[in-house]
């Protein structure tokens, strides 16, 4: 006598052979892993040490120039993402080279692009024919679809950390990319411009504002720096981040891109914040101080200046300041807030 369930089972199987060729399939096969309970990312919490990056870089940048390369960059591969170009699930980051004399040549792209710089002084980046100057701690924006190229008339090899929202517009099959006649654009505008028409409690009389790129181009680190001290004063510390802020447009008191989320955060000398988590995962870059994060259950980061973490979605962290330390980070958060999909857990703080 026939197992009815047997039976059962392979009349589904037949089934489900017979509709695949039509390119259909049964969604109760896959719902439990398409919708799921809490996050379930790929993403894995990961570190590199500037020390042994800029060793690598240094080697590659006798091996090849940036205008062979394009751009010498040795891209940051999280561990549960080898071979996709990806630091968490939406983004990219590197780590970019520019030795002194150097040119990279001038292209543009609809994917948008931050710049933060890790160490060196002096080098430039222009944006839509206007220069600025790159200095340690400075927040660069390459909005979509502007021409920018990167020079170093300094002295010094200049190393700083690309984000990039590279996975997002792959995801959305909406990549572009267009090369310059010339290495280096021409320059259209003075230095300064932007930050002066509307980084400075102004805007043109006819601004009208709108979502997207902030105007401003150039966040210079001694100012954030300079405000992040004056708020010290306060001693207002979240429990969760100490004291953070983030980068916004000026012109709409929105974020400063469209797609990717940037912070920074003080952490006073023995500073420990409470355990938090976010749906966004977070990539942070020190460029003071050292400490120590702890993410998830066991995943501990000893940082310094200059290093560079990711905490993924949905895993808690922990920052505990040795000395005073202000972190850097970038996040796929104003996506999420448009979409209505951000949420954090601040446990009881």
């Amino acid at each position: 006598m026939t197992n009815p369930a047997t039976h059962r089972d392979a009349a589904r199987h037949a089934f489900y052979e017979r509709i695949s060729t039509q390119n259909l399939t049964p969604l109760w096969l896959s719902l439990a892993n398409l919708v799921t309970p809490e996050p379930r990312s790929p993403c894995q919490p990961a570190a590199w040490r500037f020390a042994d990056i800029r060793a690598a870089m240094m080697e590659a940048g006798g091996l090849i120039s940036a205008k062979e390369a394009e751009r010498r960059v040795l891209v940051l591969e999280n561990p549960g993402l080898r071979g996709q170009s990806k630091i968490t699930t939406d983004l990219y980051a590197g780590v970019q080279l520019v030795l002194p004399g150097e040119v990279a040549p001038a292209h543009r792209h609809t994917q948008s692009a931050l710049r933060f710089v890790l160490e060196g002084t002096g080098a430039h980046t222009t944006v839509n024919g206007e220069r600025t100057i790159m200095h340690e701690g400075d927040f660069i924006i390459t909005p979509p679809w502007a021409w920018h190229d990167h020079g170093n008339e300094s002295p010094d090899p200049v190393f700083w950390l690309d984000g990039l929202d590279i996975p997002l517009v792959q995801f959305l099959d909406a990549s572009f990319m267009q090369h310059h006649q010339e290495d280096e654009q021409p320059l259209t505008r003075p230095v300064g411009d932007a930050e002066a028409r509307f980084g400075a409690n102004l805007l043109p009389v006819d601004h009208k504002g709108k979502g997207g790129t902030s105007p401003v181009f150039n966040y210079p680190f001694a100012r954030t720096r300079e405000a992040l001290e004056h708020m010290r004063k306060a001693s207002e510390w979240d429990p969760c981040h100490g004291l953070k802020m983030r980068y916004t447009n000026p012109a709409t008191g929105q974020h400063a891109m469209a797609t990717i989320g940037t912070f920074v955060q003080l952490l006073p000398r023995g500073f420990v914040t409470a355990a938090y988590r976010a749906t966004d995962a977070t990539v942070f870059a020190p460029i003071e101080g050292k400490g120590r994060s702890i993410i998830g259950d066991d995943f501990v980061v000893e940082w310094q200046k200059r290093d560079i973490f990711v905490v993924p979605s949905w895993k808690h962290v922990r920052h505990e300041a040795e000395d005073d330390a202000v972190l850097f980070s970038f996040s796929d958060r104003p996506v999420q807030e448009a979409l209505h999909l951000f949420r954090e857990d601040r446990g009881n703080a």
